[in-house]
């Protein structure tokens, strides 16, 4: 089984990144395998809705690392998304990303798959990045792992974001209940399986 953490940050090695390595040494004392993929900080394109990807399943713009990441979240039993919080929200790059890597994604693959999100912020504005990145899961029909308390860290630089010892554990119960869900998903694959969902309907409110 692997886990697939996102770092969102433009810092590869920042506050994001230690939050998400906590969470990750607790997988991997569980016996879970993780990647940690860093989206960059080269400029990305955003969406420009000309649902190409309904037929190939592929973002048309092949500049940056959204296709990559697609992939990457398809391919992982589980996935948790970390970023740092800009005016009470997630890194746009991130967002921009992930917005077409849900919508060009046959959506119903995520169906079921463990998701959990962590941010990083000096003060405030935690929760709504939190809500913010929760909604890609919750419109996929994915399972979203919580922990102990809102899965946040607080801090200017990693060793502050060290020093927040409630936040650390945090991160690190964050991992072990994605590995708790992930075992549980894999020894009750033998006796249950999910129901076919309904065929997605889009209701116009306009008439």
């Amino acid at each position: 089984m692997k886990v697939l953490l996102i770092n969102g940050s433009p810092r590869e090695k920042g506050c994001t990144f230690t939050a998400l390595s906590e969470a990750a040494a607790s997988l991997v004392n569980n016996s879970i395998e993780i990647e940690i993929f860093h989206i960059g900080n080269r400029p990305v394109y955003g969406c420009a809705a000309c649902r190409s990807c309904r037929e190939t399943h592929r973002c048309v713009y092949d500049g940056d690392c959204s296709n990559e990441l697609a992939e990457k979240m398809l391919a992982a039993d589980g996935i948790i998304i970390g970023s740092p919080v800009y005016y009470a929200g997630p890194n746009g790059a991130l967002c921009a990303l992930l917005d077409r890597a849900f919508f060009s994604s046959q959506k119903e693959l995520f169906a079921y798959k463990p998701a959990a999100a962590a941010v990083s912020c000096r003060r405030a504005g935690s929760t709504a990045a939190l809500d913010r990145i929760i909604k890609y899961f919750t419109i996929a029909n994915m399972t979203v792992v919580g922990s102990s308390y809102w899965s946040m860290v607080h801090g200017n630089t990693p060793e502050e974001v060290r020093k927040d010892l409630e936040g650390m554990q945090i991160m690190r119960r964050l991992g072990e209940n994605m590995a708790f869900l992930l075992k549980t998903i894999q020894a009750g694959k033998a006796t249950v399986s999910p129901n076919a969902p309904e065929v997605s309907v889009a209701t116009n409110f306009i008439r």
